[in-house]
C-alpha cells in the first residue's frame, strides 16, 4: 500500500504570536513554535494543518497568501469558528483584517459551499465542503444570476464594491423574482454594506426586506441579522 500524502500551507504574517492567539480561537493547537531564529508556528485542527512564517515588515493588506481547504460539513466548522471568535472578541468580523464570512454556494467552483477566512496575515483561508455541491442547483432568474455574479466577487476576488454594484443594479429591477431570491440578496446586500461600514445602508436593506411576505424562517434570518447590526458585527 503506497503511503499516504499530504500538502501543508506555509504562509506569511506579520506576527506569529498575533497569527497563533487568532487560530486558537478557532480552535486549533499550536503544535511548534520558535521564535529564533526565524519566527515560525504550526497549528492543527483535527486534520487541518497551517503553517506560518514571521516577516516583520510584512503587509497583511499586500498578502497574496491563500489555501483552500475541503471539510465534511462546512455549515458546522463555520459556526464553530463564528462561536470561538464571538468568545474571544466580543464579535464575528466582517470587514476588515481579520474576517470571517458566511457560507454560500459559488458558481465558480461548481456551486460548492464555502467560506473564507482572512487572518491577521491576511491570507485567504478557503474553505468548502469535500465533494462539491451537495446538490445540482435549480435555474435561476435574473436575480438569482446577479446574487451568484456578487458573490464570485465579493467572496472569491475580494471586490465588495463590485458586488454592491451589480446586487443594486438587480434589486432596483427585481422583476417577478420570488421572495426566496429577494430575502438572499438583501441578507448578503446587508451582509457587504457592513464590510464597507455602512450601518445605514445594511439598516435600509434590512427594513425593505421585512416589508416583503416572509416564512417565519425567513423572518427569523432577516431578523438574525438585523440583530447583529444592531451591535456592528454579523
Amino acid at each position: 500500500m503506497a503511503p499516504s500524502m499530504s500538502a501543508i500551507p506555509l504562509l506569511p504574517c506579520r506576527s506569529t504570536d498575533e497569527i497563533a492567539d487568532f487560530y486558537r480561537a478557532l480552535g486549533f493547537e499550536v503544535v511548534y513554535r520558535q521564535a529564533r531564529p526565524n519566527p515560525y508556528v504550526a497549528l492543527r485542527l483535527a486534520e487541518i494543518q497551517l503553517h506560518f512564517f514571521g516577516l516583520p515588515e510584512f503587509d497583511p493588506e499586500q498578502s497574496y497568501g491563500s489555501c483552500i481547504i475541503n471539510v465534511p460539513d462546512t455549515a458546522a466548522l463555520f459556526d464553530q469558528f463564528a462561536a470561538g471568535l464571538r468568545a474571544a472578541r466580543g464579535k464575528l468580523p466582517l470587514s476588515g483584517i481579520p474576517r470571517i464570512t458566511r457560507p454560500r454556494r459559488r458558481k465558480n467552483t461548481g456551486d460548492a459551499a464555502g467560506f473564507t477566512v482572512v487572518d491577521p496575515g491576511g491570507n485567504w483561508i478557503r474553505i468548502f465542503r469535500s465533494g462539491g455541491a451537495e446538490s445540482e442547483p435549480e435555474p435561476g432568474g435574473p436575480l438569482a444570476r446577479a446574487l451568484e455574479n456578487a458573490v464570485v466577487l465579493g467572496e472569491s476576488k475580494g471586490d465588495v464594491r463590485q458586488a454592491v454594484k451589480i446586487l443594486d443594479g438587480a434589486l432596483a429591477r427585481p422583476g417577478d423574482a420570488p421572495v426566496s431570491d429577494l430575502i438572499a440578496a438583501l441578507v448578503y446586500r446587508a451582509e457587504l454594506a457592513f464590510r464597507l461600514d455602512d450601518a445605514a445602508a445594511a439598516r435600509q436593506v434590512l427594513d425593505r426586506a421585512e416589508t416583503l411576505d416572509l416564512t417565519a424562517d425567513q423572518r427569523e434570518r432577516v431578523a438574525d441579522v438585523r440583530r447583529l447590526a444592531a451591535v456592528g458585527t454579523i
